[in-house]
């Protein structure tokens, strides 16, 4: 890869290096908001445009990280695919790069996988100015360390990110949305039950009562499995707003959330197992893929929030509001070793996202 493009960047990157000042990797900047508070002076990566190749008969896309992610889709749906990940699009001009970087899925994570699933290869700019490519278009290209998953969710500290391979899915030829009244309890209860079930759940969301399903695949199957489960079926275009909504965060729940933060509450966002128990918090919650995302707006400390997803084998994150306790659930020491060893081997002059992710990163 070697055009004008590159050429600013590798430069911009020799030219920080030397002066010890740090950048800040920024596409779209639909993402700020995640993590810890952007610091350095910006690298846009965004004239770093277009789709290098496309095999639609090999399920494979490479493409510039600086494409916006709504070029990239809309070449897929052409072609009758789809990133199967579902990634977020909290606002227009989101880029191929931040959604790798922040590592982020929507509503059908449980069922497909997430971004890390997907990334075939990638090519990287360290913090030594050397383009360095990873992986490969193939899943079984992998020899030794796989580390192009290493930067779905890296938020930019190892790198810029300049060109992924991904794989793709053909979009499922039908779907359907149910909808049951349920409490949270009985909610999660059923998810469970019915996730050891061979049914074509596609994604799931409960909030204030009521349990939303959808089903994905063959068309016999998602009927069949609407016959079995029952429940209210919901019109095509209102299903298909609400789950567009709750993948962007766009929906009602989420709006609200917005408001509230603006008021001195905080959005969490709790990974736990799938089979954890409702969780007895202060403040209202929506949950996600079969029970695994636990989303929570609080005015509750965060101490609050840590200890219970720590006790349930999970972690919290804060994901909109009051970051003065962090923002990602603290590392343990053996892990924060690791950690800064991989940043080490990566940008050890500390050019690319300082503290994103964590402080001393």
């Amino acid at each position: 890869m070697t055009d004008s493009a590159l050429a600013a960047l590798i430069d911009r990157v020799q030219t920080a290096r030397a002066q010890r000042s740090p950048l800040c990797i920024r596409g779209g900047g639909t993402k700020d908001f995640y993590g810890e508070a952007p610091r350095g002076e910006p690298l846009d990566t965004r004239a770093l445009q277009g789709i290098s190749s496309y095999e639609p008969s090999e399920l494979v896309v490479t493409v510039r990280a600086g494409t916006p992610l709504a070029t990239l889709e809309a070449a897929l749906a052409d072609k009758g695919q789809c990133l199967a990940f579902e990634p977020p699009r909290y606002a227009e001009g989101g880029t191929v790069g931040g959604m790798v970087a922040a590592g982020l899925s929507g509503p059908a994570r449980a069922a497909s996988g997430g971004v890390r699933d997907y990334l075939l290869g990638a090519t990287l700019l360290n913090g030594r100015a050397e383009c360095l490519s990873f992986g490969g278009q193939v899943m079984k290209n992998v020899a030794g360390y796989d580390v192009s998953r290493l930067l779905a969710g890296s938020m930019g500290v190892l790198g810029v990110i300049l060109e992924v391979s991904l794989k793709v899915l053909p979009l499922p030829p039908a779907t359907l949305t149910l909808r049951f009244e349920r409490e949270q309890a009985e909610a999660l209860r059923q998810l469970n039950a019915w996730g050891r079930e061979p049914l074509p759940v596609n994604a799931s969301a409960w909030w204030s009562g009521m349990l939303v399903l959808r089903l994905a695949g063959a068309s016999a199957a998602v009927q069949a499995a609407a016959q079995t489960l029952g429940g209210e079926r919901i019109d095509a275009p209102l299903a298909d707003a609400f789950w567009r909504g709750l993948r962007d965060q766009r929906d009602e729940f989420f709006e609200g959330a917005r408001r509230a933060v603006e008021s001195g509450a905080t959005l969490w966002r709790l990974s736990l197992p799938q089979t954890a128990p409702p969780l007895a918090l202060s403040g209202e919650q929506l949950i996600e893929w079969g029970g695994a995302q636990r989303w929570i707006v609080t005015t509750a400390p965060a101490s609050v929030l840590r200890e219970a997803a720590t006790k349930l084998r999970g972690h919290a994150v804060v994901f909109r509001g009051d970051k003065s306790a962090g923002a990602l659930a603290p590392l343990a020491p053996a892990q924060a070793r690791i950690q800064r060893g991989i940043k080490d081997a990566f940008d050890p002059d500390r050019v690319f996202n300082p503290g994103r992710l964590y402080p001393d990163l």
